[in-house]
Order: C-alpha cells, then sequence, then structure tokens
C-alpha cells in the first residue's frame, strides 16, 4: 500500500463520461429516492445472490461513534478536494456525522479485477460497480440491466460520497476490499501547467504511482474498516456494504425514514419476504435505527398486500390465466387475481408511493425474478367497497424483453422503447390484462327482467346503510296494555353493496347457538324489511315504550277502533339499532355488523334472514343465489361481553343497555340485505 487518500479524475485526450451524467442518468423517477433506493439496492444484492442460499438485506442509520469520529476525519480528509469540488470537508466537520448503510449477506460480493481496461475472468462485479456506467447486465433472469441506478447511491448523500466495504472470491481465497467513491460535479483547476479539467469523479484508497486508486485489500482492508467502525465480515461470509455519507434526510427526521424505509420494503420487495416451500424466505430484511429495530410489515397478514400475496399465488396455480399474443403468437405470462371487501383505511406514504391511494385495483408487474416493476392501475371496480389484486409474472422466454422495456429505475415497461415484435408482445401485455381485468369485474353481474342492466356491485351508491330491521310477535306472551298491531310498519331496506370473500369458516370462538324455544307450545314469528315512521292513516302509538324501542318507532293502531273482547296479544317488539352499520373484520375475514338493542329485558330468541338485493328490479330480493355464485351468510352474534354465538337464530339476553352485534359474511359482488328478528320472549 503506497498510502491512503483521494483522488480526482481528469479528462484524458479521448474524453470520459462527467459526474453529472452518471448522476443524471436515473432521469426523473416518478418513485421517491428512498424508494428507488431500497428497489435497487435489494435489486442488486438479489443478482448477486450465491447460489440457493437465503440473502440477509438489512438497513442501518447510523451515527459516527465518538470513538470512531476521529478516524473518519482523519483517514477520509486526505488530500480530499476543495470544498467547491467535493463538500466532503463540510459533512466530516459537522459535530455528529451520519451514515446510512445498506449491506447484503449470501452474496457473491464485488469481485473481478478492480480496473475497468484488464479482462480477466468472467467476474466484473467490482469495476461494473465502481468503474463503470451503462455495462450490459450479465446475471440470467437478473433484475438489473445497465446498471444506471447505481446513482441513487450518490444523489442521497449531500456530499456524493459513498464508501465501498465487499467480500468476495478473489485469486488466492477470499479476499476483502475497502474503496471510497464521490459524485458530485465536473471543474476547472489550476495547476502548475496551468488550467486542467477534471470529470467530477473523486475515489478513495490506496493511490498507485500510476495516479489510479486501488482498493484497499485484505488485512489493510480489515484493519480500516475496523478504524471506521464498519461491520466486519465472518470467517466464510461475503457480502457487501455500502455506507452513505452524510444521508439526505430533507425535512425528515432520520427515524421517520427509517420507518418508510421499512413500509417500503414491504411495498416493493414482499415476493421475497414470502417464504418458499421449505419454510425459508428468499431474502431476509431487517431495518434499524441506531441499532433499534424497525419492525418490516409482514405482507401475508397486512392489508391490502395479502390481497396481492393471494393474487401472486393463483399466478403460479392452475387458476392463473395464461396471456398470449397472438400475431406473432407468443406466451407472455401469467395472471393472478383476487377480490375481497375492503375496509375504508388511509393509505401510508409507501402505498402512496406505490400508488394505492385512491383504492386497491391495480395489478402488481414483476419479470421471473419477482421484482416488483409496478403496481399498474386498472378500472375501479364497481363499488367503493371492492378492492381487487392482480399480479401478472412474464414469462421466462420473454425476460429480456421487458428489461429492455423498462427505465433505468425499472418501475415501469414502456413499449415505445422497443421495436418490431418486441413492442408488440409488451404493448398486448397491457391489452390482454385489460381484457381480463373487464371480464373479472363484470364476472358475477347479474341484473333481473325489467332491471338496469349494471353488476350488483354497482348498486352502492344507489342505496344507504347496511342491515334491515326487523319485528315478531312471540306466541302467547302478554305484553299488557298493548294493542295489536294489524300489519307491519313499512320502511325502506338498508343496504350496501359487497365484494367477494369465499371462505364459508365460521368464526371459531363462542359456544353453538342457543336456537329457538316455544312458550306455551307456539312460536310464532312475523317478518318485515325494516321498522318505519307513521304511513298517515291515524295509527296511534303504543303505551309501552319498552316494546317499541322509544317513541320515534311507530307502531300505530287507528285512534277511533277500541280493541275487540278476548284474550290480549303480545305488541310486535322492534329492534332498536344502536348506530350505523359497518365493515369490519372477524378472525381476518370481512364482516357486516350492525349493532342493537333487544325491546325488553330477559331472554328472548333473534334471528336473521338474508337476501341478495338486486337494484332497479320489481321485488329487488333473491332468496336463491344465481348459478355459481353465493349467498351471504350469518355467522352468529356477538355480546357487548365479547361472548360469541353461531348461527342465523339464537337465545340472547336484553335489558339493562345490552348491546348486541349481527354479524354477517357478505356475498360477492352483492347488494346483501339483512333482516333482523325477535322471535320469542322466553318466560322462566
Amino acid at each position: 500500500m503506497t498510502g491512503i487518500g483521494w483522488q480526482s479524475q481528469v479528462y484524458p485526450p479521448e474524453g470520459a463520461s462527467a459526474a453529472e451524467g452518471i448522476r443524471n442518468q436515473l432521469g426523473r423517477p416518478e418513485l421517491d429516492l428512498w424508494t428507488v433506493l431500497v428497489r435497487e439496492a435489494a435489486q442488486n444484492s438479489w443478482d448477486a445472490r450465491q447460489g440457493h442460499q437465503v440473502v440477509d438485506f438489512e438497513i442501518d442509520m447510523l451515527t459516527v461513534s465518538p470513538a470512531h469520529a476521529g478516524q473518519w476525519r482523519d483517514l477520509l480528509l486526505r488530500d480530499v478536494p476543495l470544498n467547491d469540488h467535493l463538500p466532503l470537508r463540510n459533512a466530516l466537520a459537522a459535530p455528529v456525522i451520519r451514515t446510512l448503510r445498506i449491506s447484503d449477506r449470501g452474496t457473491t460480493g464485488l469481485g473481478g479485477p478492480t480496473r475497468a481496461d484488464q479482462a480477466v475472468g468472467e467476474v466484473r462485479d467490482f469495476v461494473t460497480f465502481v468503474r463503470n456506467a451503462g455495462e450490459p447486465r450479465d446475471k440470467h433472469l437478473g433484475g438489473g440491466t445497465y446498471g444506471f441506478g447505481k446513482g441513487i447511491f450518490y444523489l442521497l448523500s449531500r456530499s456524493g460520497t459513498i464508501l465501498i466495504h465487499t467480500r468476495c472470491q478473489g485469486a488466492h481465497g477470499l479476499e476483502t476490499r475497502l474503496i471510497g467513491c464521490a459524485l458530485w460535479r465536473s471543474y476547472t483547476a489550476d495547476r502548475r501547467e496551468g488550467p486542467v479539467r477534471h470529470t467530477g469523479r473523486h475515489w478513495w484508497g490506496d493511490r498507485n504511482a500510476d495516479n489510479v486508486v486501488e482498493p484497499l485489500v485484505g488485512e489493510d482492508a480489515d484493519r480500516t474498516a475496523r478504524l471506521l467502525g464498519l461491520r466486519q465480515f465472518g470467517a466464510d461470509e461475503t457480502g457487501t456494504t455500502i455506507v452513505i455519507v452524510d444521508p439526505v434526510f430533507g425535512d425528515d427526521e432520520p427515524e421517520d425514514v427509517a420507518r418508510y424505509l421499512a413500509d417500503t420494503i414491504a411495498w416493493q420487495l414482499w415476493p421475497k419476504i414470502l417464504p418458499l416451500a421449505n419454510g425459508d424466505a428468499p431474502m431476509r430484511f431487517a431495518v434499524r435505527h441506531e441499532n433499534v429495530s424497525v419492525e418490516i410489515p409482514d405482507p401475508a397478514s397486512t392489508a391490502p398486500l395479502n390481497l396481492f400475496v393471494e393474487a401472486y399465488r393463483k399466478s403460479r396455480s392452475d387458476d392463473a390465466h395464461r396471456l398470449s399474443c397472438y400475431r406473432p403468437k407468443r406466451e407472455l405470462g401469467s395472471l393472478g387475481l383476487a377480490r375481497r371487501l375492503m375496509l375504508p383505511a388511509e393509505g401510508g406514504r409507501a402505498s402512496e408511493t406505490a400508488g394505492l391511494n385512491r383504492g386497491v385495483h391495480h395489478v402488481c408487474l414483476m419479470r421471473p425474478a419477482e421484482l416488483v416493476v409496478k403496481y399498474y392501475a386498472g378500472p375501479k371496480p364497481l363499488s367503493e367497497h371492492i378492492g381487487y389484486a392482480g399480479v401478472f409474472r412474464a414469462d421466462e422466454s420473454l425476460d429480456d424483453v421487458y428489461a429492455k422495456a423498462e427505465p433505468p429505475t425499472h418501475d415501469n415497461w414502456i413499449a415505445d422503447q422497443l421495436e418490431g415484435s418486441e413492442r408488440t408482445f409488451v404493448r398486448m401485455t397491457f391489452t390482454r390484462i385489460g381484457e381480463e381485468l373487464e371480464q373479472f369485474n363484470n364476472a358475477g353481474a347479474v341484473a333481473r327482467s325489467g332491471s338496469a342492466a349494471v353488476a350488483l356491485g354497482a348498486a352502492s351508491s344507489m342505496f344507504s346503510g347496511l342491515v334491515a330491521g326487523g319485528w315478531g310477535i312471540g306466541g302467547a306472551t302478554d305484553y299488557g296494555g298493548g294493542t295489536q298491531a294489524s300489519k307491519p310498519p313499512s320502511s325502506v331496506a338498508q343496504r350496501v353493496d359487497l365484494a367477494e370473500d369465499r371462505s364459508d369458516k365460521p368464526p371459531t370462538t363462542g359456544p353453538a347457538p342457543g336456537g329457538w324455544q316455544e312458550f306455551d307450545g307456539q312460536t310464532a314469528e312475523s317478518r318485515a324489511t325494516g321498522f318505519g315512521s307513521s304511513d298517515g292513516n291515524g295509527w296511534t302509538e303504543p303505551q309501552d315504550e319498552r316494546l317499541t324501542g322509544g317513541p320515534t318507532e311507530s307502531l300505530r293502531a287507528p285512534a277511533s277502533e277500541t280493541r275487540p273482547p278476548g284474550p290480549r296479544l303480545a305488541v310486535r317488539p322492534v329492534v332498536r339499532y344502536d348506530g350505523e352499520p359497518r365493515l369490519d373484520q372477524l378472525d381476518g375475514r370481512p364482516v357486516v355488523v350492525q349493532e342493537f338493542m333487544l325491546p325488553v329485558d330477559g331472554a328472548q330468541v333473534v334471528s336473521a334472514e338474508v337476501n341478495v338485493v338486486i337494484a332497479g328490479s320489481g321485488s329487488g330480493r333473491e332468496s336463491q343465489p344465481p348459478a355459481a355464485a353465493d349467498m351471504p351468510t350469518v355467522l352468529g352474534w356477538r355480546g357487548s361481553d365479547g361472548r360469541f354465538v353461531q348461527g342465523d337464530q339464537a337465545e340472547v339476553e336484553g335489558g339493562d343497555g345490552i348491546v348486541w352485534q349481527a354479524i354477517v359474511r357478505p356475498a360477492p359482488n352483492t347488494i346483501t340485505e339483512v333482516a333482523v328478528t325477535v322471535g320469542t320472549v322466553i318466560s322462566r
């Protein structure tokens, strides 16, 4: 080793790339720089995986400790250019030196020759990342293309400076390498021989007599890395750590950026988090802020990512839609689709960056490397309560075509970048996806004769609410002082349109339903959809408000009519609803919940009847499902004490402000109507 220090690149007579050109190769990406960093770094790590080993990918936000800060200033300020040419002095002169460190293990490291003019062996990872820009990829089915994305590491440093610490297979065994690189801007410097043009590229390391900086190697690299406080490699460990010096946080606090990076990993790299058949995930991820771990959401259990996970698994199954181009004939890839009821929720920053800030109606595009390219927005579903997700996996035979269609940030497929049949393949990919989405969204659409020819899910804007009220009488129960009602009250049922959840598995909590019980040998039930207001025909209020749920509930008898002699019949009790119906989840399944209170104290039997309602039809109700369609299911009843009773009818307790919940699993792509009925009040 001759000596550690910085060397600035001078333009050779034949010319060279300016630093600005390399920094600008990313163009103006639609994604923010933190997202580009996660995608680019993880893609590099995946392409460098060693055999079938699991790749460990970690991001650490670390402040250089006081024990190492002196060495940073001593070693990294040796022969550093002026601040006008490289503002590294400012970064290292700050009271606190901040770093962002991206590391991988289980990868090959940056091996091969260290000089771009050396043509030794087939591996050229070091010169591809450190020296050159725009080299074509050499990884079969890899995620990268021309290596332009590495500019993101420099863009996120205030001084455009990074350190590269890698361990790879060398000529005589495993070899550690350490080098610094900087990209800022080209400039002219005065020298004794006159003004000299510089490219704005700088390297730090072992300066040789020929003015080419080589990486520190072997024990020199290990010792210097220890002085700088960098993570050491294990005895048989290979991989790479990239240290971004003085990262650009902008208006964000570092801990907020760490949380955003963790969420971004979930949204942009979720296929690599899912376990394989052997139980291991292809990659293991970690994010830490000052050595404190930041949780990365589990895509399989985090909505709405779990909908994409479901679609991904379908794309790899017999349920996948195989998409093809017909002229020229070529298999394009496989498409998996999934949909379900989606609860209203505010999207986080990472999901908004992915483009999912206005509902879920997207197809995740990916090449065989199974790294997210883009969330392609499809047509909005027929209802705001429905969400659908798709995953398109390009066929391996066309991987090169899709790779060439990507910009440097790998976040789109642009057909116009291609020519001939390759352009046709990419264009037809989006055409075929659009056709499948149109058919998928219209699946299950049913309209009765005389009704509007729209899918059932489209009617949510026509109706409000969800659950219809109901009433009933107990067979021989005499509530006293009541008046017989000659007809059921009128109302308009409350409805909502719902989306697909095809699981018929009931919740697994609580005892079995109590069922119907007779009183004096009778069980009389009457049913109507709803409870309503006066119909203007002179009906009067019953005297006992316990039976009607309050004076606002209308059960009226003609004012001039006197009760005939004979047994006094019970007034029909009315369920009193507590608040509006809402969408919720039970055991991870989407459900509809309506809270209600019973009309009188004591044990009572409640039941619920469900129907599919069709907007614009005559009767507006289907009690039998159309072909290949589901019906809504009453899962059960949940009390305020948490007890759950399964089934569409049960014996429950009323009184003392006890609130019960009717819980219904909605049918796919329908408007579901539920009538809650009190059938029997049980005397003890």
